[in-house]
């Protein structure tokens, strides 16, 4: 085995381990104040023959014991006297989420992510992951962190700007989890009506409010991941239900309570810390979703991956290549829509063979030229119109969606059109990550 295969197949198996936890002792005297549990368990208690001793005559000499978990960390108590406590209950055992917080006695125990161990020592990573392309140094750690990733359940918080993949970055840590046998379920936070949010995650309150036998998102999820995307848009109102379904494990529709296991991934293009500032945003629902943040650059900054994108693109599409001088302004772009507006211009491409921009430059009689290289009369009129009209519909979208900066509803005032039936059409021509 060469030393390459052996690095890798020793990175993989670094992966799948959970993420580490750090626990930080805050209101007692305690040797050491802050312990990292990255493998293993972790006894706690005031005998010295623990592994985190606290001096607190409320804790047990032998109190609680820790086990790291794909989730966070299984909490075991040790028949402690005076009793280990989440959110005001008294446990025996359970999975508490990394940034939960125990209580021993009268000691309350911070358990954090051990992020700083996660991002420690971290080379390039391979120039692609799970379908995801990329060879600039942003792209290869960010999917080395996706590796690493592997063995843990913890939420993540996926931010960058609109286009930039982040329903894939989701996809991909679905897929390559211990739960991608279950479901992945796509709550779109911006594009449900505000009255209908809490009924769309947790359920209606009366039979037949919503489609799915009445179920809401995180049942649907239940055994798989729930993608909260553009959660910056979640109403105020709805937050701290959503917050204590993130706690407890519990969610309740009506009248009806039901414990569920769930992988929470979100997405936001709006900057977070702004929210929270204009009281739009809970901080403590902010850190309960962002115990992991991977950002993902634009891609103007990260000129290098376009000519790598746009030949992947090209392939999708049917090309057989792309010609230099097209590569050469493709590079040259800004892309304020990322890669979803790169991937949509080489479908334009090669739809007509322009790039968007080129139209304007062009009158009827070179766009007659262009067409003409469709044009088959050895194939029947009605398929190759059939097929015509898929390309136009395709590179019309293209240009609707820029028209309306992405915004579905802006897009559909825009085209006359039915919201419903226009993202109908997004998703069927892969307008929708």
């Amino acid at each position: 085995m060469s030393t390459e295969t052996l690095a890798s197949s020793g990175e993989r198996a670094r992966s799948r381990r959970p993420l580490g936890a750090i626990l930080r002792v805050l209101d007692a005297r305690a040797t050491p104040s802050t312990y990292a549990l990255n493998a293993g368990s972790c006894s706690i208690g005031s005998s010295s023959a623990c592994d985190l001793v606290i001096d607190d005559s409320t804790v047990s000499r032998n109190h609680v014991e820790l086990d790291l978990t794909a989730e966070g960390v299984s909490v075991r108590d040790l028949g402690s006297r005076n009793g280990t406590y989440y959110l005001g209950q008294r446990v025996e055992k359970m999975v508490v989420g990394l940034g939960g917080r125990l209580t021993l006695g009268r000691v309350t125990i911070a358990i954090e992510a051990d992020t700083k161990a996660l991002e420690q020592g971290l080379e390039d990573g391979e120039p692609g992951y799970a379908g995801m392309l990329g060879e600039t140094r942003p792209m290869r750690q960010l999917f080395a962190l996706l590796t690493r990733l592997e063995g843990s359940l913890v939420p993540v918080l996926l931010e960058g700007e609109s286009g930039v993949g982040k329903e894939l970055l989701a996809h991909a840590l679905h897929d390559h989890s211990s739960v991608a046998t279950g479901l992945f379920v796509t709550v779109d936070c911006g594009a449900i009506v505000h009255d209908l949010v809490a009924g769309e995650l947790f359920g209606p309150k009366t039979s037949g409010g919503f489609a799915g036998a009445g179920l809401g998102a995180f049942e649907r999820a239940d055994g798989g991941t729930l993608f909260l995307d553009d959660v910056s848009e979640l109403p105020l109102e709805v937050q701290p239900v959503l917050l204590r379904a993130l706690e407890t494990g519990e969610i309740r529709a009506g009248e009806r309570a039901k414990r569920v296991r769930v992988r929470i991934l979100a997405a936001s293009n709006r900057d977070l810390a702004s929210a929270m500032a204009e009281g739009s945003f809970r901080e403590d629902l902010f850190y309960r979703l962002a115990v992991v943040r991977l950002i993902v650059p634009p891609l103007r900054e990260r000129a290098p991956d376009i000519p790598i994108l746009a030949r992947h693109f090209a392939e999708e599409a049917g090309l057989g290549g792309l010609p230099d001088d097209v590569l050469v302004e493709l590079r040259a772009r800004s892309w304020p829509g990322n890669v979803r507006e790169l991937r949509n211009a080489i479908r334009s491409y090669a739809a007509i063979g322009l790039l968007p921009a080129d139209r304007a430059r062009w009158g009827a009689d070179g766009l007659d030229m262009a067409l003409s290289e469709f044009v088959d009369v050895a194939r029947s009129y009605s398929d190759q119109k059939d097929a015509l009209f898929e390309r136009f519909t395709r590179a019309y979208l293209h240009r609707l969606m820029l028209a309306a900066r992405n915004n579905q509803t802006e897009a559909a005032r825009i085209a006359g059109l039915d919201r419903t039936y226009l993202r109908k059409l997004l998703a069927k021509f892969g307008f929708l990550d």
